[in-house]
């Protein structure tokens, strides 16, 4: 499903089902490979590889099924608000052991259910600005009745998340599921009355959000 002009609420609902799904359905297909593994073969060292790849991608597909959660769902009623530790702990998850790491600056806080989905979002696309690996380094300002985050992508060709990026410029790109979570992130910033901005420092790229005047 593509568009080229905003998606209605069926259709933005429609393509982060698709976006949820595409993210998870790599490990649950090598669960269910490794299940295989253990169900035909009686090599004990191929069983014994079978159930490490099951172990670790049951806490890839946990984690990244937690982080949908609470990045693209409700996570609680209207109006409601999560800590801050949940939200470092959510997405150190989702950003595993591998090639990115994650470094967090807060000062311990309750925040509104929205703004923190813009702040996960704005996570998940630092990843994209960083596809040789990297450091994400969230810093989270003192006064949470402002919006105002700022997360430093430092890594081998950091670059702007691509479509984050258009829309920011007040471009329209197509949207489809590969775009629609950084549509969504833009939407969440409007809906908080916070402005994104993206910078370039040195070879850093610095996701600026900040309340809009």
């Amino acid at each position: 499903m593509t568009t080229s002009a905003e998606p209605s609420d069926l259709e933005l609902a429609a393509l982060i089902s698709s976006k949820i799904c595409h993210d998870v359905i790599s490990p649950v297909g090598a669960i269910y490979n490794g299940l295989e593994i253990l169900g035909e073969d009686n090599d004990e060292s191929s069983r014994a590889f079978a159930m490490d790849v099951i172990r670790n991608v049951t806490v890839q597909a946990s984690a990244r099924l937690q982080f949908a959660r609470f990045a693209f769902g409700a996570a609680g009623s209207a109006g409601a608000e999560i800590d801050l530790q949940t939200a470092r702990e959510i997405s150190e998850g989702f950003i595993g052991d591998g090639k990115h790491k994650l470094s967090w600056t807060a000062k311990p806080a309750m925040l509104p259910k929205n703004k923190v989905k813009l702040l996960l979002n704005l996570i998940a696309l630092s990843i994209n600005a960083l596809p040789r690996g990297g450091t994400i380094e969230v810093t989270i300002g003192d006064d949470h009745k402002s919006t105002e985050f700022t997360i430093a992508c430092s890594g081998r060709t950091a670059r702007p998340p691509k479509y984050l990026a258009q829309f920011v410029t007040g471009e329209m790109p197509e949207i489809d599921a590969m775009s629609v979570q950084a549509y969504y992130t833009w939407r969440l910033a409007a809906d908080v009355g916070a402005k994104i901005t993206i910078e370039q420092d040195g070879d850093d790229v610095l996701l600026k959000v900040k309340h809009s005047d």
